[in-house]
């Protein structure tokens, strides 16, 4: 995972000078760190463990004591890591905040940037995604992060739910300082590790960071080119498809069997025997006709509804939430000049924590699986639901409303 899914806090912006230029090393697979010690650790004696394990892993003595000496822990990183929701963000919410009209209308104007071109010919991501990407993560370039990477990610280490994860994220930020490429001082970025334009995590950064305006370094933070040819890079890692659309709106007939979204990947000839058609009505390319494709429902039976190609999975390699690749998507083909969804997002009401797990319990009690009931709506509990609510007679979207929730409590008396 190139990034936290749950990142949903807005971050302060932080100026920093430009680095000295410096040749840019060949990326590095980050060595893997011996096991860390499990179970709660004091942060020092954590810290004194990992300089060992650092050591092994290829980070210089020098650099450790020299970046290590005196640190503490982030009692706001802790917080944050640790935090859940109350109440869940239904996905037209998270649209309308991603599609306003100024961040389309930045977007637009941005189309004609000058080291586009080079980029598409080399990796074949159009631009408008990257711009999407572009918008999502920084808001242009204007929001970028102010925690000191090192510090935020040594909290999260010692914090020990997610050790192994953290320590490898630092011992790569350690060495991206120790290769001479960033100071210290220009790793800030996000409290869960992500710097940038484009928001890499250290490891990200090094396996996949490039130099898209030849000046010799990679710069995600004060070059545009950098990190938009880097964030390029990712999506051509992850299986970005030339010439394929991301994901088209699409609508299907009465009686449809609502069971068949996030299932099958076929193509839109066998969608369309279904009778699952376009919304706009036009042809399907050449390319995509050829692609498989999956149905998708993120607001139910009532919401919008598309057929995801492969590139909006190469989308969710960047980023695993659907609705974070919605907003990429729909921005870029707003970009491109497309108009609004033919079906408008319904009016949806967050579902509290205690809702969520409650229906995730009576559906293990019922017979089943969500997975762990730990409140978080994923593909799991949306496909759990849509067994029981196919088993009911129920239109089987997956949605998990107030009024399922209810349903649910109703059968299983949780």
């Amino acid at each position: 995972m190139h990034r936290r899914v749950f990142l949903a806090l807005l971050l302060a912006g932080c100026s920093t000078g430009p680095a000295a230029a410096q040749p840019v090393p060949a990326p590095q697979a980050p060595a893997a760190l011996p096991p860390p010690p499990l179970g709660p650790m004091s942060f020092n004696d954590w810290l004194e463990s990992f300089k060992s394990r650092a050591a092994i892993a290829g980070v210089p003595r020098a650099v450790l004591e020299r970046e290590l000496a005196g640190l503490t822990p982030n009692d706001r990183v802790s917080a944050l890591d640790g935090a859940q929701p109350e109440f869940s963000r239904p996905v037209s919410a998270y649209i309308k905040s991603a599609l306003t009209q100024s961040r389309i209308d930045i977007g637009k104007r941005r189309r004609n940037d000058p080291f586009f071109p080079a980029i598409e010919r080399r990796y074949g991501v159009p631009r408008e995604i990257l711009m999407g990407v572009w918008a999502q993560e920084s808001g242009f370039g204007t929001i970028l992060g102010d925690m000191d990477i090192i510090r935020s990610m040594a909290t999260l280490a010692a914090d020990g739910r997610r050790r192994a994860w953290a320590e490898g994220e630092l011992v790569a930020a350690l060495k991206i300082i120790s290769s001479g490429e960033h100071p210290r001082s220009r790793m800030k970025g996000s409290w869960a590790g992500a710097f940038g334009q484009t928001q890499f995590i250290p490891t990200t950064y090094l396996s996949t960071a490039v130099d898209g305006d030849g000046d010799g370094r990679r710069d995600l933070w004060g070059s545009p080119a950098d990190a938009l040819a880097s964030a390029a890079n990712l999506l051509a890692k992850a299986g970005w498809r030339r010439g394929e659309s991301w994901a088209r709106e699409v609508t299907v007939p009465a009686g449809f069997d609502f069971s068949l979204t996030e299932g099958p990947k076929e193509t839109p000839d066998w969608w369309e025997s279904r009778g699952v058609r376009r919304a706009d009505r036009q042809p399907w390319s050449a390319a995509d006709r050829a692609a498989p494709a999956q149905l998708l429902a993120p607001s139910g039976a009532n919401g919008p509804l598309f057929l995801l190609f492969p590139n909006h999975f190469a989308i969710r390699q960047y980023n695993n939430s659907v609705a974070y690749a919605l907003a990429v998507g729909m921005l870029a083909d707003r970009f491109a000049g497309m108009g609004q969804l033919v079906k408008p997002w319904p009016e949806e009401v967050g579902l509290a924590l205690a809702d969520r797990q409650a229906a995730q319990r009576a559906l293990v009690s019922l017979g089943f699986n969500p997975g762990t009931p730990d409140g978080v709506v994923g593909v799991n509990t949306r496909s759990a639901l849509r067994a029981w609510q196919k088993s009911r007679g129920l239109v089987a979207d997956g949605y998990l409303s107030m009024d399922m929730v209810r349903r649910l409590r109703a059968e299983a008396g949780v």
